[in-house]
């Protein structure tokens, strides 16, 4: 049995957040474990609002997990402050480099609630050096590699900034929030340097849909657990999400739910 761990903030509504990872997990087959960084209060119009644990039990829940279970991907998200990320970062530190992790930068919620503090920033990019993979939307990719992205030549200087600077092995910039055709750029280093790979999207227009970048992340952190390739773990994640954004549904007064999430 294949495992994966989220580290994430909670998410009632189930659309988003650790529990939507472990769906998600459930999905591709992978047994999902998971350590809470904040409780939230929020329904699928708004997140109301935000309350860290406590930094010590952060990392003691990493701590006790990894004593007994090694996850065979590890998948980041939300870390609300700059104390619970630095015992993230701590919990992890000795997580052998053979174990991939997805490192998903939860700046804001989509209605622009803060989720992660500004003062937390720097250790987020620390957070990233040796990951896998770091998947921000542009606006996220805008704020941490402090660049202005308008077009193909400057996501790709932003994924450069990513890779080189902050030491990801890769990074996938979503281009959900561009003006143009969604298109998504993921880059990764290697020995003859940094390769740029555009894949293309289409835009499924259902209206607000909660917690499609969460799916896309933790689908591929399930992709990586067993075992594939980091191109095939994109490809695999970005097609479930697309098929949960043509099954989407309302369960509440705001936005839309991902569909049934069927990984196979």
């Amino acid at each position: 049995m294949k495992c994966a761990l989220s580290i994430a903030g909670s998410d009632p509504t189930g659309g988003a957040g650790l529990q939507a990872d472990l769906q998600v997990f459930s999905a591709f087959g992978v047994h999902g474990a998971g350590v809470v960084t904040a409780l939230t209060l929020q329904d699928s119009a708004k997140v109301h609002s935000v309350m860290p644990v406590f930094p010590s039990v952060a990392l003691d829940q990493i701590r006790v997990l990894l004593a007994d279970i090694t996850p065979s991907a590890v998948k980041v998200g939300m870390l609300a402050t700059d104390d619970v990320a630095r015992m993230v970062q701590l919990g992890l530190a000795n997580l052998g480099a053979d174990v991939p992790r997805v490192i998903d930068p939860v700046l804001a919620a989509s209605d622009g609630t803060p989720l992660l503090e500004r003062r937390a920033w720097p250790v987020l990019r620390e957070i990233m050096h040796g990951a896998e993979l770091v998947t921000p939307n542009i606006p996220e990719a805008e704020l941490l590699s402090e660049t202005s992205i308008s077009g193909a030549q400057d996501c790709e200087r932003a994924a450069r900034i990513f890779i080189e600077d902050f030491g990801c092995r890769g990074v996938l910039i979503k281009g959900g929030h561009s003006t143009g055709p969604p298109d998504d750029l993921l880059a990764f280093g290697g020995e003859s340097g940094i390769s740029f790979h555009w894949l293309g999207g289409e835009r499924i227009d259902v209206g607000a849909v909660h917690g499609t970048g969460c799916a896309l992340a933790s689908g591929i952190t399930a992709g990586l657990a067993l075992g594939h390739s980091l191109e095939r773990a994109v490809a695999d994640a970005r097609q479930f999400v697309v098929r949960g954004l043509l099954n989407a549904a309302s369960l509440g007064n705001g936005a839309r739910f991902l569909g049934p999430k069927d990984g196979q």
